[in-house]
């Protein structure tokens, strides 16, 4: 009796796991059209962070790279502010330079523009916020300048440069690649050429997104460190210094020919971003570059560029700001070698207060204007 009864619960109760793992697959997908990354802690019982999380090592910068484009916008301070501004709004876009790779956050740009400058304008004070990221892409970019419209800004001043433009990087950028649906709701925006990406109920599944779930939670959980210390990154006590010196070498990403034209470059999501924008001034910034004076520096500028590839392409965007009337800075050449970190695109605090002195004057400027 014991046995038959055994042997018919077995089958109901593998019925019922099998019924709630469906179940538990079908709210995950609903879930996903939800924006539960807007729920949070931070600008309630934790501090809005002044930059997006990213982080290799959690445990020692009490923050982490997510996939979450809504998490990531909520931990942030910006959203933390009132929507009608008593306060004249900047926001920067770019990479990691403008993110502030190895800079305290009152050391990045936008932390020497805030305590050091204390810019006014028509009497109001300006607020300058960091929209910058660690990673080169351009589409990547425009995912933050979508993010950032609805803040109301009054500048947002855009940092680019080859690495970020070129076209064969775009869409294999980890952020663009894990956020196919708000990719292919950007292509439509702004009508641009990339192909929309195809996504399966199964990418929608619980088993193929418990990982963002999991990153949305210790984002949270990472708040009370990130309140108790200020720490939002990792800062090695030594690095290794952006290359100087380089072999006879002057490849660049399989151009064989040294020659690069504008259809090699991402520039269409800039032009779209400020077309579809209208309301919202953009400009745009080269941003600078390390110069090498180092063993065959005449062949290279630095790790990433060969000369010949980066000057086409400040050729090509002059020609192409002009075009299509962008604003734009060029300050590709503004930081000496010797202010330049673990990277090309890395400054020290020094380097950092050269451009804050050049983009202040864009914003005093522009409020003047």
């Amino acid at each position: 009796m014991m046995q038959d009864l055994s042997e018919t619960r077995l089958p109901r109760l593998i019925l019922k796991i099998i019924v709630f793992l469906i179940l538990l697959n079908i709210v995950c997908v609903a879930v996903t059209f939800i924006p539960i990354g807007k729920l949070t802690l931070y600008n309630l019982l934790f501090p809005g962070r002044p930059r997006f999380p990213f982080g290799e090592n959690p445990s020692q910068s009490f923050n982490l790279t997510i996939n979450n484009l809504d998490a990531m916008v909520a931990s942030h301070k910006i959203s933390g502010i009132s929507n009608d501004p008593d306060s004249y709004r900047v926001i920067l876009i770019g990479d990691s330079s403008i993110w502030g790779y190895l800079q305290e956050p009152e050391d990045t740009l936008t932390g020497i523009l805030t305590n050091e400058y204390k810019i006014r304008c028509e009497n109001r004070p300006v607020e300058v916020y960091s929209f910058g990221y660690p990673s080169l892409s351009i589409l990547k970019d425009l995912f933050f300048v979508d993010k950032a419209i609805s803040f109301n800004p009054d500048l947002v001043l855009w940092f680019v440069t080859l690495e970020s433009l070129n076209q064969v990087d775009q869409l294999s950028t980890p952020l663009v690649a894990n956020n196919p649906t708000m990719l292919n709701q950007l292509i439509s925006k702004y009508d641009l050429s990339y192909q929309h990406q195809e996504i399966s109920i199964w990418d929608r599944t619980v088993i193929n997104q418990r990982r963002n779930f999991a990153d949305m939670i210790r984002l949270q959980l990472y708040g009370v460190m990130w309140a108790a210390t200020g720490i939002d990154q990792e800062y090695p006590e030594t690095f290794t210094l952006a290359q100087r010196d380089f072999d006879i070498d002057a490849t660049y990403k399989g151009y064989t020919n040294q020659k690069i034209s504008e259809s090699d470059l991402a520039l269409e999501v800039i032009q779209k971003a400020i077309e579809k924008n209208p309301l919202i001034e953009i400009i745009l910034i080269n941003e600078p570059i390390l110069i090498s004076s180092g063993k065959n520096s005449d062949i290279r500028y630095n790790y990433y560029y060969p000369r010949w590839a980066f000057d086409q392409y400040r050729e090509i965007i002059n020609t192409y700001i002009t075009q299509y009337e962008i604003k734009y800075f060029d300050f590709w050449d503004l930081v000496p070698e010797r202010n330049f970190t673990n990277s090309a695109i890395h400054f020290d605090l020094p380097g950092e207060r050269l451009l804050a002195e050049k983009v202040s004057q864009i914003i005093t400027n522009h409020c003047e204007s």
